[in-house]
């Protein structure tokens, strides 16, 4: 008996709640339906044409981003075109590859579907073996290595999958949460949520890759501490 009182409790106190709650969304719309019968004329051709300047610069700066890359996910053929490439666009993200390195595939799934999501975000990749100095320069060792650059600064790295989850299995809604915590790319979503906590296998079956030498410098597999 005690317990059918406690459900019964419970239940009355979620209906107040939830008679509040709508009772408080009611209101709000009220006043704002309110609020555009008291505009006159005026005042709504004025909302009108703000709104419309504002739909008119957003398309602006998407014709922007398109003529300078973004939308795709591209190769660029040496590390000159890196230093142009960062140099136009605010915020940039390459990806530092090899060919044989079958993780760096993985990131190029995902990759292409979040350069076609995010325009503000130019996306990049850069094989290794082609840009001796840049990777010297930006220390990258482990491959795959994302650079994450900020207004032509390389701001922050993603290395291997570490903050992926750590496994090959991750989510493009990861790698997204992972590039929103670096604010390279406007993220929607709570970035103290990390969407790879709600799952319920982590993947450790890592395969330990060959250690390959590209010009005399070594580049570990991102299986690899460094």
């Amino acid at each position: 008996m005690e317990a059918d009182a406690s459900v019964e409790m419970f239940s009355k106190v979620l209906e107040n709640q939830l008679l509040q709650t709508t009772k408080l969304v009611e209101e709000h719309l009220d006043s704002e339906i309110q609020k555009l019968d008291q505009m006159d004329e005026d005042e709504l051709e004025r909302l009108k044409e703000k709104r419309l300047e504002a739909l008119r610069k957003a398309q602006q700066q998407k014709q922007e981003w398109l003529s300078k890359g973004h939308g795709e996910y591209r190769e660029i053929p040496s590390e000159r075109d890196f230093f142009q490439e960062v140099k136009e666009s605010k915020k940039v993200v390459c990806h530092f590859y090899r060919d044989s390195a079958f993780r760096c595939k993985i990131l190029d799934r995902h990759l292409a579907i979040l350069s076609k999501k995010h325009l503000e975000t130019k996306f990049l990749k850069l094989n290794v073996e082609k840009a001796p100095f840049l990777c010297e320069r930006l220390r990258i060792k482990v491959i795959p290595t994302l650079a994450l650059v900020k207004d032509g600064k390389t701001q922050d790295y993603v290395v291997g999958f570490t903050d992926l989850g750590n496994t090959d299995d991750f989510t493009t809604e990861s790698l997204e949460w992972r590039l929103g915590c670096s604010d390279i790319l406007n993220y929607s979503g709570n970035l103290m949520e990390p969407p790879f906590q709600n799952q319920k296998k982590f993947g450790t079956n890592f395969t330990k890759l060959e250690k390959k030498t590209i010009r005399g410098k070594k580049y570990d597999s991102d299986s690899d501490d460094d």
